[in-house]
Protein backbone atom coordinates (compact mmCIF):
# COMPACT_ATOMS: atom_id res chain seq x y z
CA UNK A 1 0.00 0.00 0.00
CA UNK A 2 1.73 3.19 -1.16
CA UNK A 3 -0.53 5.50 0.85
CA UNK A 4 -0.48 5.89 4.61
CA UNK A 5 -2.73 7.86 7.00
CA UNK A 6 -1.67 11.51 6.95
CA UNK A 7 -0.39 11.49 3.34
CA UNK A 8 -1.32 14.40 1.07
CA UNK A 9 -3.38 13.31 -1.93
CA UNK A 10 -4.95 14.81 -5.05
CA UNK A 11 -8.48 13.93 -6.22
CA UNK A 12 -7.95 13.34 -9.94
CA UNK A 13 -11.48 14.25 -11.00
CA UNK A 14 -11.73 17.61 -9.20
CA UNK A 15 -8.00 18.46 -8.76
CA UNK A 16 -8.67 19.12 -5.06
CA UNK A 17 -6.05 18.26 -2.45
CA UNK A 18 -6.73 16.44 0.81
CA UNK A 19 -5.31 13.95 3.28
CA UNK A 20 -5.60 10.21 3.91
CA UNK A 21 -7.57 9.56 7.13
CA UNK A 22 -7.81 5.77 7.17
CA UNK A 23 -7.09 2.72 5.02
CA UNK A 24 -10.38 0.86 4.55
CA UNK A 25 -9.02 -2.00 2.41
CA UNK A 26 -6.42 -2.63 -0.26
CA UNK A 27 -8.48 -0.78 -2.89
CA UNK A 28 -10.17 1.97 -0.89
CA UNK A 29 -9.20 4.84 1.44
CA UNK A 30 -11.10 7.27 3.66
CA UNK A 31 -9.92 10.79 2.78
CA UNK A 32 -10.68 14.31 4.00
CA UNK A 33 -11.02 17.28 1.64
CA UNK A 34 -11.92 20.73 3.03
CA UNK A 35 -13.28 19.23 6.24
CA UNK A 36 -15.46 16.58 4.51
CA UNK A 37 -14.60 12.88 4.80
CA UNK A 38 -15.56 10.32 2.15
CA UNK A 39 -14.30 7.02 0.72
CA UNK A 40 -12.44 6.84 -2.59
CA UNK A 41 -10.82 4.13 -4.68
CA UNK A 42 -7.04 4.26 -4.99
CA UNK A 43 -7.18 4.69 -8.77
CA UNK A 44 -9.16 7.92 -8.25
CA UNK A 45 -6.33 9.70 -6.39
CA UNK A 46 -2.62 10.49 -6.77
CA UNK A 47 0.11 12.29 -4.88
CA UNK A 48 -0.14 16.06 -5.43
CA UNK A 49 3.56 16.87 -5.85
CA UNK A 50 3.77 16.46 -9.64
CA UNK A 51 0.63 18.58 -10.05
CA UNK A 52 2.09 21.31 -7.85
CA UNK A 53 5.34 21.32 -9.80
CA UNK A 54 3.75 21.47 -13.24
CA UNK A 55 1.21 24.18 -12.43
CA UNK A 56 2.48 27.45 -13.83
CA UNK A 57 2.17 30.55 -11.78
CA UNK A 58 -0.41 32.94 -13.04
CA UNK A 59 1.14 35.76 -15.00
CA UNK A 60 0.93 39.22 -13.49
CA UNK A 61 -2.11 41.14 -14.70
CA UNK A 62 -1.45 43.65 -17.46
CA UNK A 63 -1.68 47.28 -16.60
CA UNK A 64 -4.80 48.85 -17.94
CA UNK A 65 -5.77 52.42 -18.44
CA UNK A 66 -7.72 54.11 -15.70
CA UNK A 67 -11.49 53.82 -15.99
CA UNK A 68 -14.12 56.02 -14.49
CA UNK A 69 -17.43 54.91 -13.02
CA UNK A 70 -19.41 56.39 -15.89
CA UNK A 71 -17.38 54.33 -18.40
CA UNK A 72 -18.17 50.97 -16.76
CA UNK A 73 -21.13 49.27 -18.49
CA UNK A 74 -23.95 48.15 -16.24
CA UNK A 75 -24.13 44.41 -15.67
CA UNK A 76 -27.30 42.59 -16.51
CA UNK A 77 -28.94 41.16 -13.40
CA UNK A 78 -28.85 37.38 -13.20
CA UNK A 79 -30.54 34.91 -10.88
CA UNK A 80 -28.04 32.95 -8.79
CA UNK A 81 -28.17 29.24 -9.40
CA UNK A 82 -29.29 27.21 -6.38
CA UNK A 83 -27.89 23.78 -5.74
CA UNK A 84 -30.64 21.20 -5.83
CA UNK A 85 -31.31 19.55 -2.49
CA UNK A 86 -30.74 15.82 -2.52
CA UNK A 87 -32.05 14.98 0.96
CA UNK A 88 -30.62 13.60 4.19
CA UNK A 89 -29.08 10.12 4.22
CA UNK A 90 -27.66 7.48 6.53
CA UNK A 91 -24.41 6.13 5.07
CA UNK A 92 -22.73 2.83 6.00
CA UNK A 93 -19.08 2.68 4.94
CA UNK A 94 -17.65 -0.85 5.16
CA UNK A 95 -14.15 -1.52 6.45
CA UNK A 96 -12.74 -4.75 5.02
CA UNK A 97 -10.26 -7.26 6.42
CA UNK A 98 -8.77 -10.54 5.18
CA UNK A 99 -10.08 -13.85 6.53
CA UNK A 100 -8.16 -17.12 6.94
CA UNK A 101 -8.56 -17.81 3.21
CA UNK A 102 -7.10 -14.40 2.29
CA UNK A 103 -10.48 -13.16 1.06
CA UNK A 104 -11.91 -9.75 1.84
CA UNK A 105 -14.75 -9.70 4.37
CA UNK A 106 -16.52 -6.81 6.09
CA UNK A 107 -15.12 -6.23 9.58
CA UNK A 108 -17.29 -3.27 10.60
CA UNK A 109 -19.38 -0.39 9.25
CA UNK A 110 -18.68 3.28 9.88
CA UNK A 111 -21.97 5.19 10.14
CA UNK A 112 -22.28 8.74 8.84
CA UNK A 113 -25.20 11.16 8.67
CA UNK A 114 -25.10 12.94 5.28
CA UNK A 115 -26.87 16.29 4.82
CA UNK A 116 -27.18 17.15 1.12
CA UNK A 117 -29.60 20.03 1.70
CA UNK A 118 -29.18 23.78 2.12
CA UNK A 119 -30.53 23.66 5.69
CA UNK A 120 -28.82 22.80 8.99
CA UNK A 121 -30.47 20.45 11.50
CA UNK A 122 -30.33 19.48 15.14
CA UNK A 123 -30.80 15.76 15.64
CA UNK A 124 -31.25 13.10 18.28
CA UNK A 125 -29.97 9.70 17.22
CA UNK A 126 -30.82 6.38 18.84
CA UNK A 127 -29.54 2.98 17.74
CA UNK A 128 -31.26 -0.15 19.06
CA UNK A 129 -30.75 -3.93 18.91
CA UNK A 130 -33.94 -6.02 19.23
CA UNK A 131 -35.70 -2.90 20.54
CA UNK A 132 -33.14 -2.21 23.29
CA UNK A 133 -31.12 1.00 23.13
CA UNK A 134 -27.41 0.46 22.44
CA UNK A 135 -26.18 3.92 21.45
CA UNK A 136 -27.53 7.47 21.72
CA UNK A 137 -26.21 10.79 20.42
CA UNK A 138 -27.34 14.41 20.10
CA UNK A 139 -25.74 16.83 17.66
CA UNK A 140 -26.02 19.34 14.86
CA UNK A 141 -25.23 18.90 11.17
CA UNK A 142 -24.75 21.91 8.91
CA UNK A 143 -25.87 22.12 5.29
CA UNK A 144 -23.98 19.99 2.75
CA UNK A 145 -21.88 18.32 5.45
CA UNK A 146 -21.49 14.85 6.89
CA UNK A 147 -21.40 13.81 10.55
CA UNK A 148 -19.66 10.70 11.89
CA UNK A 149 -21.96 8.76 14.23
CA UNK A 150 -20.16 5.58 15.36
CA UNK A 151 -18.89 2.14 14.30
CA UNK A 152 -20.89 -1.11 14.41
CA UNK A 153 -19.17 -4.52 14.07
CA UNK A 154 -20.51 -6.51 11.15
CA UNK A 155 -21.53 -9.42 13.41
CA UNK A 156 -23.89 -7.13 15.39
CA UNK A 157 -26.13 -6.71 12.35
CA UNK A 158 -27.58 -10.15 13.15
CA UNK A 159 -29.40 -8.47 16.07
CA UNK A 160 -31.95 -6.62 13.88
CA UNK A 161 -30.59 -3.08 14.39
CA UNK A 162 -32.78 -0.02 13.97
CA UNK A 163 -31.66 3.59 13.57
CA UNK A 164 -34.01 6.29 14.83
CA UNK A 165 -33.61 10.03 14.19
CA UNK A 166 -35.55 13.03 15.46
CA UNK A 167 -34.69 16.16 13.45
CA UNK A 168 -35.41 19.83 14.13
CA UNK A 169 -34.18 23.02 12.47
CA UNK A 170 -31.10 24.86 13.78
CA UNK A 171 -32.68 28.11 12.58
CA UNK A 172 -36.34 28.06 13.56
CA UNK A 173 -38.94 28.62 10.86
CA UNK A 174 -42.58 29.09 11.82
CA UNK A 175 -43.70 27.61 8.51
CA UNK A 176 -41.81 24.34 9.14
CA UNK A 177 -42.69 21.40 11.40
CA UNK A 178 -41.39 21.48 14.98
CA UNK A 179 -39.61 18.16 14.45
CA UNK A 180 -39.45 15.27 12.02
CA UNK A 181 -38.84 11.60 12.86
CA UNK A 182 -37.17 9.11 10.53
CA UNK A 183 -36.29 5.47 11.14
CA UNK A 184 -34.37 2.72 9.34
CA UNK A 185 -34.75 -0.96 10.29
CA UNK A 186 -32.29 -3.49 8.92
CA UNK A 187 -32.60 -7.25 8.76
CA UNK A 188 -29.47 -9.39 8.17
CA UNK A 189 -30.70 -10.76 4.83
CA UNK A 190 -31.43 -7.24 3.58
CA UNK A 191 -27.94 -6.04 4.51
CA UNK A 192 -26.22 -9.03 2.85
CA UNK A 193 -28.09 -8.28 -0.37
CA UNK A 194 -27.02 -4.62 -0.23
CA UNK A 195 -23.39 -5.64 0.29
CA UNK A 196 -23.48 -7.90 -2.78
CA UNK A 197 -25.09 -5.11 -4.84
CA UNK A 198 -22.43 -2.68 -3.62
CA UNK A 199 -19.65 -5.05 -4.72
CA UNK A 200 -21.22 -5.70 -8.12
CA UNK A 201 -21.65 -2.00 -8.83
CA UNK A 202 -18.21 -1.19 -7.37
CA UNK A 203 -19.75 1.35 -4.99
CA UNK A 204 -17.88 2.54 -1.88
CA UNK A 205 -20.81 2.77 0.53
CA UNK A 206 -24.39 1.71 1.34
CA UNK A 207 -26.88 4.55 1.76
CA UNK A 208 -30.45 4.87 3.03
CA UNK A 209 -32.50 8.03 2.47
CA UNK A 210 -34.08 9.49 5.62
CA UNK A 211 -36.03 12.29 3.91
CA UNK A 212 -35.99 14.53 0.83
CA UNK A 213 -37.09 17.84 2.32
CA UNK A 214 -37.91 18.94 5.85
CA UNK A 215 -41.72 19.04 6.05
CA UNK A 216 -43.97 22.07 6.31
CA UNK A 217 -46.00 22.67 9.46
CA UNK A 218 -49.45 21.16 9.15
CA UNK A 219 -52.18 23.78 9.40
CA UNK A 220 -54.67 23.13 12.18
CA UNK A 221 -58.12 22.73 10.74
CA UNK A 222 -60.85 24.55 12.62
CA UNK A 223 -64.10 22.69 12.47
CA UNK A 224 -67.30 24.61 13.07
CA UNK A 225 -69.71 22.55 15.12
CA UNK A 226 -73.39 23.08 14.16
CA UNK A 227 -75.75 24.22 16.90
CA UNK A 228 -77.76 20.99 16.66
CA UNK A 229 -74.66 18.97 17.62
CA UNK A 230 -73.96 21.32 20.55
CA UNK A 231 -77.42 20.51 21.89
CA UNK A 232 -77.12 16.76 21.32
CA UNK A 233 -73.59 16.18 22.67
CA UNK A 234 -71.66 17.46 25.66
CA UNK A 235 -68.54 19.58 25.18
CA UNK A 236 -65.60 19.36 27.59
CA UNK A 237 -62.63 21.58 28.32
CA UNK A 238 -59.42 20.17 26.84
CA UNK A 239 -57.65 20.32 30.21
CA UNK A 240 -60.33 18.11 31.79
CA UNK A 241 -60.60 15.58 28.98
CA UNK A 242 -59.10 12.74 31.06
CA UNK A 243 -62.01 12.97 33.47
CA UNK A 244 -64.33 11.82 30.66
CA UNK A 245 -62.16 9.07 29.15
CA UNK A 246 -62.75 5.38 29.63
CA UNK A 247 -60.59 4.07 32.54
CA UNK A 248 -57.26 2.58 31.48
CA UNK A 249 -56.01 -0.94 32.28
CA UNK A 250 -52.61 -2.10 33.47
CA UNK A 251 -53.04 -5.56 31.88
CA UNK A 252 -54.80 -6.38 28.59
CA UNK A 253 -55.40 -9.86 27.19
CA UNK A 254 -55.44 -10.16 23.38
CA UNK A 255 -56.42 -13.81 23.14
CA UNK A 256 -59.22 -13.80 20.59
CA UNK A 257 -61.60 -15.82 22.79
CA UNK A 258 -61.51 -12.88 25.23
CA UNK A 259 -62.46 -10.43 22.49
CA UNK A 260 -65.11 -12.22 20.38
CA UNK A 261 -67.85 -14.79 21.06
CA UNK A 262 -67.94 -16.20 17.51
CA UNK A 263 -64.20 -16.11 16.82
CA UNK A 264 -64.30 -19.67 15.33
CA UNK A 265 -65.97 -18.24 12.21
CA UNK A 266 -63.29 -15.58 11.69
CA UNK A 267 -60.36 -15.81 9.30
CA UNK A 268 -56.78 -15.44 10.57
CA UNK A 269 -56.61 -11.96 9.05
CA UNK A 270 -59.83 -10.87 10.79
CA UNK A 271 -58.58 -12.23 14.12
CA UNK A 272 -55.24 -10.43 13.70
CA UNK A 273 -57.02 -7.14 12.85
CA UNK A 274 -59.29 -7.35 15.93
CA UNK A 275 -56.31 -8.04 18.19
CA UNK A 276 -54.31 -5.07 16.87
CA UNK A 277 -57.30 -2.68 17.20
CA UNK A 278 -57.79 -3.81 20.79
CA UNK A 279 -54.09 -3.24 21.53
CA UNK A 280 -54.14 0.25 20.00
CA UNK A 281 -57.26 1.19 21.98
CA UNK A 282 -55.74 0.31 25.38
CA UNK A 283 -52.33 1.68 24.42
CA UNK A 284 -53.88 5.08 23.62
CA UNK A 285 -55.84 5.06 26.88
CA UNK A 286 -52.71 4.20 28.86
CA UNK A 287 -50.87 7.15 27.27
CA UNK A 288 -53.83 9.53 27.78
CA UNK A 289 -54.00 8.61 31.49
CA UNK A 290 -50.20 8.96 31.89
CA UNK A 291 -49.95 5.35 32.98
CA UNK A 292 -46.36 4.29 33.92
CA UNK A 293 -46.56 0.84 32.34
CA UNK A 294 -48.82 -1.61 30.50
CA UNK A 295 -48.69 -5.43 30.22
CA UNK A 296 -49.92 -6.84 26.89
CA UNK A 297 -50.76 -10.58 26.85
CA UNK A 298 -50.30 -11.73 23.25
CA UNK A 299 -49.54 -15.40 23.79
CA UNK A 300 -46.66 -17.38 22.28
CA UNK A 301 -48.07 -19.03 19.14
CA UNK A 302 -46.16 -18.28 15.93
CA UNK A 303 -44.95 -14.92 17.30
CA UNK A 304 -46.60 -12.89 14.52
CA UNK A 305 -48.77 -10.80 16.87
CA UNK A 306 -45.87 -10.26 19.27
CA UNK A 307 -43.53 -9.14 16.46
CA UNK A 308 -46.13 -6.75 15.02
CA UNK A 309 -46.73 -5.17 18.44
CA UNK A 310 -42.97 -4.82 18.98
CA UNK A 311 -42.56 -3.12 15.59
CA UNK A 312 -45.33 -0.66 16.51
CA UNK A 313 -43.75 0.09 19.90
CA UNK A 314 -40.39 0.90 18.28
CA UNK A 315 -42.04 3.84 16.48
CA UNK A 316 -43.77 5.31 19.56
CA UNK A 317 -42.14 8.31 21.23
CA UNK A 318 -44.06 7.68 24.47
CA UNK A 319 -42.35 4.28 24.98
CA UNK A 320 -39.19 4.36 27.09
CA UNK A 321 -38.56 0.61 26.71
CA UNK A 322 -40.37 -2.73 26.53
CA UNK A 323 -39.44 -6.31 27.44
CA UNK A 324 -40.66 -9.77 26.54
CA UNK A 325 -39.17 -11.97 29.23
CA UNK A 326 -40.39 -14.79 31.46
CA UNK A 327 -43.22 -13.73 33.79
CA UNK A 328 -44.53 -16.05 36.55
CA UNK A 329 -48.14 -15.37 35.50
CA UNK A 330 -47.81 -15.22 31.69
CA UNK A 331 -44.63 -17.15 30.85
CA UNK A 332 -43.13 -15.71 27.63
CA UNK A 333 -46.56 -14.76 26.26
CA UNK A 334 -46.61 -11.14 27.46
CA UNK A 335 -44.74 -7.89 26.78
CA UNK A 336 -44.38 -5.22 29.45
CA UNK A 337 -44.27 -1.61 28.19
CA UNK A 338 -42.68 1.21 30.20
CA UNK A 339 -43.70 4.75 29.27
CA UNK A 340 -41.68 7.96 29.51
CA UNK A 341 -42.51 9.79 32.70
Amino acid sequence: MKYQPGDDILILHTKEEGKVVEILNKNMLLVEVRGVRFPVYIDQIDFPYFNRFTNKKESAPKKTSKKYIDDVPKEKSSIASIKKDEGVWLSLIPKFTLDDFNEEVVELFKLYLINNTSVGYKFQYQQLFFGDEDFELKGEILSNRDFYLHDIPFSDFNDNPSFNFDFSLITTDKTKADHYEASIKLKPKQLFQRIETMKQKNEPTIVFKLFDQYPQKQAEEKVEVPEIIHKKYKAYEAGKIREHLEPARTVIDLHIEKLSDDWQRLSNFEIFTIQLKEFEKWYDLAVAHHQPNLIVIHGVGTGKLRDEIHDILKTKKEVRTFVNQYHPNFGYGATEIYFNS
